[in-house]
């Protein structure tokens, strides 16, 4: 999750973040890659919402031109050291404007297009997408599918806990998860602790409920066809995909998979 609240523990420390969502085989990435080479997507390549930089120097390392994007300075300043090959500039994905770059691709992994909490925050990220896309280009994403939690009560009982160990420090984390049903949100409130001694901190942050339908609307209004839309775990999760390609529906449908081509206008 590319968690982009003021005052994140994880996203404040990238390092910590990696430590607690490993991805030694970068899973977004190498799916997002063979989205890119099936639909024959040329080199140049946006990762808005790139976070530390995992995909985007995945991307890199596959042969591709990336510029990596994100809002949070610390998260730009880690890749820049940490995972060296691509561009890393500061844009907000609520509405940016990355001058005469015309980009073959855009990528938007692991819910990162869901802190387009409004219609008028996701417009803009379509209008810019469609702004520094060539004609012709793709947007692939991935994220959590808002269809997924109709009727799964289950999902919001809580809280849940989690921890783990890093440099000698165990971080242990109490989530509970509500639906904003007037904002169509998905909020969550996480508190942390530790065993060094630090102070509690409580965390807020939410994600969009988009629905697959209401997601294909937003995507036609702004000039996009759609070539992909599954439902299923997510990439970074429970494999449901063969040689790149999707095996098949699921009955959790947890995640939204999309591949949009922007139309070529005469």
């Amino acid at each position: 999750m590319r968690d982009h609240t003021a005052g994140n523990l994880l996203t404040d420390h990238p390092a910590l973040y990696e430590a607690r969502f490993p991805d030694p085989d970068r899973l977004a990435g190498h799916w997002a890659e063979n989205r890119l080479h099936h639909h024959g997507a040329g080199p140049r390549v946006l990762d808005m919402g790139c976070g530390t930089g995992r995909d985007a120097a995945h991307l890199h390392r596959a042969g591709r031109t990336v510029t990596g994007a994100d809002l949070s300075e610390a998260m730009l300043g880690h890749a820049r050291v940490h995972h060296r090959g691509p561009v890393y500039l500061r844009a907000d994905l609520h509405g940016f404007d990355l001058g005469r770059a015309a980009f073959d691709a855009v990528v938007c992994l692991d819910s990162s297009l869901l802190y387009c909490h409004t219609n008028d925050q996701l417009d803009g990220f379509l209008a810019s997408c469609r702004h520094a896309l060539a004609p012709g280009g793709l947007l692939v994403a991935e994220m959590r599918n808002g269809a997924h939690l109709l009727g799964r009560q289950d999902l919001l009982d809580g809280p849940r806990a989690d921890a783990f160990t890093w440099r000698g420090v165990t971080y242990r984390s109490a989530t509970r998860l509500s639906v904003d049903r007037e904002a169509q949100l998905l909020r969550r409130v996480r508190v942390w602790t530790t065993d060094d001694g630090t102070p509690p901190v409580e965390q807020h942050s939410a994600w969009r409920l988009l629905f697959p339908q209401e997601l294909r609307h937003f995507l036609a209004a702004h000039g996009f066809e759609v070539l992909e839309l599954h439902d299923g775990p997510g990439p970074r999760t429970e494999p449901r995909w063969r040689d790149g390609d999707p095996v098949g529906r699921t009955a959790d449908g947890d995640r939204l998979h999309l591949v949009a081509r922007l139309r070529i206008t005469p």
